[in-house]
């Protein structure tokens, strides 16, 4: 079995036919929150990160994979974040980013896989995620897969007028 490659999807590198759907996740409004975005991208913007997105994790610090169902269809991005060698950490998060394919075990598949990824190719010890209190889907997802919450960084962002907390989960490896 491919380390990318799951029952229900495949996560693969970005591509420069990827503009128009990363470009309409970056200027959703409705998950702005998440991304902790504020203004819209531009094409443009959208266009040179592509283009600067052959860059290795190690350079980049960064990872960001398109999660790609049976049916061929680009249905998410998975992202690994802040890239620690030295400290053998990285942050993850992930996006579906149609309704209609949340609640389908896609997240959990290319959670798994990016987890087994991290831990097998670049030797990471332990990954973590920053998970909104009310992301009640995101948190029973990183539960089932042996996140632990380990703290909580309260009034942490600022959405719709009111503070919100941030909760942080970690996984070490086994």
């Amino acid at each position: 079995m491919l380390t990318l490659t799951g029952e229900k999807l495949y996560l693969r590198a970005l591509e420069p036919e990827d503009l128009d759907f990363i470009y309409k996740i970056e200027n959703d409004e409705s998950i702005w929150e998440i991304s902790a975005t504020q203004t819209p991208y531009s094409r443009f913007l959208i266009k040179q990160y592509l283009e600067n997105a052959h860059q290795d994790i190690y350079e980049a610090k960064q990872l960001r994979l398109v999660m790609v169902n049976n049916k061929k269809e680009s249905i998410g991005l998975i992202d690994l974040f802040n890239f620690d060698p030295k400290n053998k950490r990285v942050g993850v998060g992930l996006l579906i980013a149609k309704r209609e394919h949340r609640h389908k075990g896609y997240g959990k598949e290319a959670l798994q896989l990016v987890c087994e990824y991290a831990y097998k190719y670049l030797h990471v010890h332990q990954l973590y995620a920053n998970i909104a209190e009310d992301n009640l889907a995101s948190i029973q997802l990183f539960e089932s897969l042996g996140f632990k919450q380990i703290g909580v960084k309260y009034d942490w962002t600022f959405v719709n007028g009111e503070f919100k907390n941030e909760l942080l989960y970690q996984k070490i490896a086994e």
